[in-house]
């Protein structure tokens, strides 16, 4: 568990955090990617330290977010939650120690059930609204000319209103969040001693909608009126007929138009830190919740397959005063930005955290930080990644029992599934618990085989996998059934003894 007593802080007076939403480290410049523009994330690399051993953490979205804001691994225990009541985000202790934070976020998630309590320890917010999911509008704007948009699965979202109130290109969520982040900077950062802005930009995830000139950027032979902008969350969906050749192109093009048009305004925060000469004694983290994957290996979305690079292996820039532009290869994750904000800026948190502060690789005093990391998500397979191997560890019969530990009892929110079918609600079976490092009691619920399983865990699951990323960056060769994966079989059930995961975790995958 943390000591929470006073550290002295470390680093610059100010802290710029910017979270692009399912931003793919192999399409940017920055990261010798050349089929879509990104030249202000590329402008941003050229003073910035660049991490190429980044990986994601607990995903998804919200999941990915408590390992930035709170330090703690949640998804060997949970599927997808709100702060709990033995834990901090990072906000509370900045507050306390003076520090003013603003969160300025189109991410819809931060406000529905599973994740509405991340901002509340903000000292102000600001959301905009109108992102995917966000229930915002009751009817569209009767004024509305455009064309229609492509249906997501049949289901009415909230979108299909939202997007008619967006006349322009700076009406679009993405556009405005960016703005809005210029605007406090501008009118902001002389204000404050000391101030941390958190930027959660849900650009570009889908829907990938953008005006043009963004919608035709990367298709020029697209002729319909309109455009693909949601993909289907699945595998082999070439293969089955689900997408054809040309439609798999337009969900690729359509995503780069997004993700050009969240760069172009990028820029504008860039300028705005330009401007006020904010570089000299402010860090500026630009990291993701993870990547998406466009046709890689025939996946499409975030569908239950293994976590692959496309997916799992992410950008982490950051641009650190009076450090000079650099390449760092040590091995990091989502956790360690927690880490590094906390470090910055000298506070500590009430709960146990798993991550490891990444200024001593910035200026150069460590060449690692860690040997390991884990990476999953909730009910799905866990993956244990070092510098070299990526082993997949799938349950080994049948997916059971699963557990899920929280005194906040709620999970990803959908639109077109009622809440018994996202996650079963604890029964008489629900006992108290304890999570790692904390006395606080916590509800504790054992799903067992043949029990209708919780939203995450609908999956087919493919055995289990063992990667060599230096020798196969491609994951086409699968070692797992070699001698070496007894090795990390033994690696991983190491690390999760380590880390107290519950005892199902140690049944379901065959440790047990």
């Amino acid at each position: 568990m943390s000591d929470v007593s006073p550290k002295p802080a470390t680093g610059p007076k100010n802290a710029v955090v910017i979270l692009l939403d399912s931003l793919n480290r192999h399409m940017l410049g920055a990261y010798g990617g050349e089929e879509f523009q990104t030249p202000n994330l590329d402008r941003f690399a050229k003073r910035a330290t660049r991490f190429t051993k980044h990986h994601t953490g607990s995903l998804p979205c919200m999941p990915a977010r408590h390992d930035i804001l709170c330090g703690a691994l949640d998804f060997l225990w949970k599927p997808w939650g709100s702060v709990e009541i033995w834990e901090d985000a990072i906000t509370y202790e900045l507050r306390k120690a003076g520090v003013v934070t603003q969160l300025i976020s189109d991410h819809p998630h931060l406000f529905e059930s599973g994740g509405e309590n991340f901002h509340i320890d903000f000292n102000a917010w600001d959301y905009q609204r109108g992102h995917e999911g966000d229930a915002w509008k009751t009817r569209p704007d009767p004024s509305w000319m455009g064309a229609p948009l492509q249906s997501r699965m049949g289901h009415h979202m909230p979108y299909d209103d939202s997007h008619t109130y967006f006349k322009g290109e700076p009406d679009f969520p993405g556009p405005r969040t960016m703005a809005a982040a210029a605007n406090w900077i501008s009118d902001n950062a002389n204000h404050h001693d000391r101030f941390m802005l958190f930027v959660d930009e849900f650009d570009p995830h889908e829907p990938f909608d953008t005006p043009e000139p963004y919608a035709s950027m990367y298709d020029k032979d697209w002729t319909e009126d309109t455009h693909m902008i949601w993909p289907p969350y699945m595998q082999g969906a070439l293969e089955k007929g689900v997408l054809t050749k040309a439609q798999a192109k337009q969900l690729r093009a359509s995503y780069g138009g997004k993700l050009t048009m969240i760069d172009h305004w990028f820029g504008k925060v860039m300028d705005a830190l330009d401007a006020k000469n904010l570089w000299d004694d402010t860090v500026v983290i630009l990291c993701t919740d993870h990547g998406h994957y466009l046709g890689e290996k025939d996946i499409w979305g975030k569908p239950g397959v293994p976590i692959y690079q496309a997916l799992g292996h992410i950008p982490l820039m950051i641009a650190y005063p009076g450090v000079a532009p650099q390449t760092c290869d040590a091995l990091t994750t989502s956790v360690d930005i927690f880490a590094t904000l906390a470090d910055i800026f000298g506070v500590n948190v009430r709960q146990r955290t798993h991550g490891h502060s990444l200024v001593p690789l910035i200026k150069g005093t460590k060449k690692e930080v860690r040997e390991w990391l884990l990476t999953g998500v909730w009910g799905r397979e866990v993956h244990y990644v070092d510098k070299r191997y990526k082993y997949v560890r799938a349950p080994k019969d049948v997916n059971a029992p699963l557990t899920m530990l929280s005194n906040r009892w709620s999970t990803m929110p959908t639109h077109f599934l009622s809440r018994e079918q996202e996650l079963p609600l604890p029964d008489e079976r629900a006992y108290l618990s304890h999570m790692p490092g904390s006395k606080v009691p916590v509800i504790r619920q054992d799903w067992q085989a043949g029990e209708g399983k919780p939203f995450w865990a609908h999956t087919k699951f493919r055995g289990n996998h063992l990667f060599d990323l230096q020798e196969d960056g491609a994951e086409e060769r699968n070692l797992a059934g070699s001698g070496l994966e007894a090795d990390y079989a033994e690696r991983l059930r190491a690390v999760l003894k380590e880390l107290e995961a519950p005892d199902s975790q140690f049944t379901r995958l065959g440790f047990a």
